[in-house]
């Protein structure tokens, strides 16, 4: 088998334990207080005593197709890796009058309840592993420990009321700027 590329090759922190399970393709890393699972698409050979992780393109044939599903499961398991150790959080502010959300509990359920200038009021259920605080009434702090759960959450949030170009209202990121659109002219 030819040497691998150095880009193929992850080094695993010493606080980190890695069990791979070859038969169903999933590796697991673990610390005394985080556990995170990825299922594999490619194979990789793991070297405990160096603790290192090698990714192999072997159930591809194609040698374009071979390239980038190793890059792209060298990126994911390291993302898993900095997760282990960081948290990940996202800001909202909302812009505009009466724009505001708030937490609610009904029945040991938390939920989000959002006014956000419709008829009706809006309400989403907040997931176990996440957790959301409503700063002010105009200001969301989520956070989590996946990065693209904890991001898949901000933009579904956002997508309730997307900021419009001409006037800047509505769900935007922290540091976001609008760029506003001139208006009709007499």
């Amino acid at each position: 088998m030819k040497s691998l590329s150095k880009r193929f090759i992850i080094k695993i922190p010493k606080s980190i334990s890695v069990l791979y399970c070859q038969k169903n393709q999933i590796v697991t890393f673990f610390t005394d207080f985080v556990k995170k699972s990825f299922t594999l698409k490619t194979k990789i050979i793991l070297i405990k005593n160096k603790k290192l992780l090698k990714v192999t393109g072997i159930p591809f044939s194609n040698k374009k197709e071979k390239k980038e599903m190793q890059g792209t499961t060298v990126a994911l398991l390291k993302q898993i890796i900095l997760e282990i150790f960081t948290s990940v959080y996202q800001k909202l502010k909302f812009v505009g009058v009466g724009y505001k959300a708030f937490s609610v509990e009904v029945n040991t359920v938390k939920l989000l309840n959002f006014k956000l200038g419709y008829s009706h009021q809006i309400f989403l259920k907040i997931p176990l592993d996440i957790k959301i605080f409503c700063l002010k009434s105009s200001k969301l702090f989520i956070s989590g420990t996946s990065n693209q759960y904890v991001n898949q959450i901000t933009a579904l949030i956002r997508s309730y009321k997307t900021p419009e170009p001409y006037k800047g209202k509505g769900i935007l990121y922290e540091n976001e700027k609008i760029i506003l659109k001139e208006g009709k002219k007499v």
